[in-house]
């Protein structure tokens, strides 16, 4: 059972930066996808980025149109760890963001399906 753990939410002031963390307890085999989705109070989850794998090959990168520009996923093999750089912090990014697999897939953001979900870490912009 795969398992991921975020880490790197808290309280930032508008126009701060964040890196949220996700480390994988194992690398799935096959190709997959990783990536990262919020959920605001009262609102629906979110896709914002995603990276598809394959081996050691990053195959795409993809990101929602609201996160294009502010957002910036990245990944350390080494590491098992796929991070998400939030910079320009806006007060409606306040969310839970929750990091994600999907097993055997090169998808987009808009398309990916998890099979895998963290419990997800809080951040909150506010001054």
């Amino acid at each position: 059972q795969l398992q991921l753990v975020e880490s790197g939410g808290g309280l930032v002031e508008p126009g701060g930066s964040l890196r949220l963390s996700c480390t994988a307890s194992s690398i799935p085999r096959d190709r997959y996808a990783i990536g990262w989705f919020r959920q605001a109070p009262g609102k629906e989850r979110e896709g914002v980025a995603c990276i598809s794998i394959k081996g050691t090959n990053v195959e795409n990168t993809d990101y929602a149109d609201s996160a294009m520009g502010r957002f910036t996923i990245s990944r350390d093999n080494a590491k098992n760890t796929v991070y998400l750089q939030i910079d320009s912090l806006k007060p409606e990014d306040t969310a839970t963001y929750y990091c994600a697999v999907e097993i055997g897939a090169w998808t987009t953001i808009r398309a990916m399906t998890p099979n895998y979900w963290g419990q997800g870490t809080q951040v909150t912009v506010s001054s």
